[in-house]
């Protein structure tokens, strides 16, 4: 399952692909966030339900989430490097119908184009920046991971400053954003294509160095199935936080959306940092450790926050904010190291249950709100953190020693 030494060889760092993948994932998931960040406008234009939007969330994610480990498996065998730009080609298809449709109908059609684009980016782009990542593989998943969360972050600007004054059809613009998207892909597809010529012509595999000890297979499975667990409380804690808890500043705040959007840029803002500093953290102080602190750190606050005064807020979504993102990448190179020879899948399987898990969260989130009331939601959804602690019983890691060449 791992190699028993410690010290291995990994090539140089390929820095300009790691930056560029990672800013094309700020792309994906800024066109993703444009879902969220529409909520309010179709709330207030369409008059939609809570469900409604809830299911419009579930769809995008469902389809995400299904299709991203089918993907990994997929490449794992058969890499394509070409399918990065045609996932925004998708993405593309996906935006130019939000922005123009009529009916509730097409909406969820639209978006599952946009899930689509979303499932094929993913796992593919993350297994371009564990190849560009040489021996800094840590900070290049944060790299990349950080571009994704910093687009999600968007949303609540996106909304106030682009969606609410222009409506649906200012979901346009983002045409641009897939545009770029695409050339840059194509681009980073061409490098791709030729690492894998390169590594053919040499007839040499590459052996994954993993930081975790020799495991079972039985291990390798609790081991995963506890990282999915932790996976489905972070994820479903962070879609409340990002699709509804607008409508908990509403009501018992008295804010208008506008600057309820910008609490909630503040949460994601700090989100993106975390997940910046959570892959080089790793590197140093292990994998589980950072797991770890990502989730004891945040689980008082999530307890408080549907009770505090405002002042209180930012202080308390600065701080979940920051450490319950601090683990996404180290989630993922976690997986990878799990099952080291099947870093696409892993990776699918990893971020797409993220999506699966914020879809089934959307939903649930939903209907609860419906049914019991926003405030009365917040507090049920205050106690999912606790769920992660779990983590206990994740195997420990060790350090990696690189050998320079």
């Amino acid at each position: 399952m791992s190699t028993g030494n410690a010290t291995h060889k990994l090539g140089n760092p390929v820095y300009p692909i790691m930056f560029a993948i990672g800013l094309c994932h700020l792309f994906n998931d800024s066109l993703q966030a444009v879902i969220p960040a529409m909520f309010p406008v179709l709330e207030r234009d369409m008059g939609l339900t809570f469900t409604q939007l809830g299911l419009i969330s579930f769809v995008l994610n469902i389809v995400a989430s299904v299709l991203q480990p089918v993907v990994g498996f997929i490449s794992d065998k058969k890499p394509m490097p070409y399918a990065l730009p045609l996932g925004m080609v998708s993405s593309f298809v996906g935006m130019a119908g939000l922005a123009l449709a009529p009916q509730y109908w097409m909406i969820l059609l639209s978006v599952i184009f946009l899930g689509f684009g979303s499932a094929i980016f993913h796992p593919e782009g993350s297994r371009v920046s564990f190849m560009a990542a040489g021996s800094k593989r840590g900070l290049s998943q944060s790299i990349y991971q950080v571009g994704g969360n910093s687009g999600q972050a968007l949303a609540p600007l996106i909304s106030a400053f682009i969606l609410l004054p222009l409506g649906q059809i200012g979901a346009a613009l983002f045409l641009i954003v897939a545009g770029v998207g695409i050339f840059l892909l194509t681009k980073i597809s061409i490098w791709y294509k030729k690492q894998l010529e390169q590594e053919s012509l040499a007839k040499k595999k590459k052996t994954i160095l993993s930081s975790l000890p020799e495991l079972t297979k039985k291990q390798v499975g609790v081991a995963l199935t506890l990282l999915l667990i932790i996976i489905f409380a972070r994820s479903f804690y962070v879609t409340n936080m990002t699709s509804f808890y607008i409508f908990h500043l509403k009501e018992h705040y008295n804010f208008p959306t506008e600057k309820g959007q910008l609490f909630i840029f503040i949460f994601l803002a700090l989100g993106a940092v975390g997940t910046f500093f959570g892959g080089p953290m790793a590197d140093r102080l292990g994998r589980k450790n950072v797991i770890l602190l990502s989730i004891i750190v945040p689980i008082p606050f999530c307890l408080i926050l549907p009770y505090v005064p405002l002042f209180a807020v930012v202080v308390s979504l600065i701080l979940i904010g920051f450490f319950i993102m601090l683990s996404f990448s180290v989630t993922v190179v976690y997986a990878q190291e799990l099952v080291p020879s099947k870093i696409g899948t892993m990776a699918g399987l990893t971020v797409g249950l993220a999506f699966g898990m914020g879809a089934i969260g959307a939903v649930v989130i939903g209907i609860l709100m419906d049914h019991v009331g926003v405030y009365d939601t917040m507090i049920i959804v205050s106690t999912l953190p606790l769920i992660g602690l779990v983590a206990l019983w994740l195997p420990k890691d060790r350090k990696i020693t690189v050998q320079r060449p």
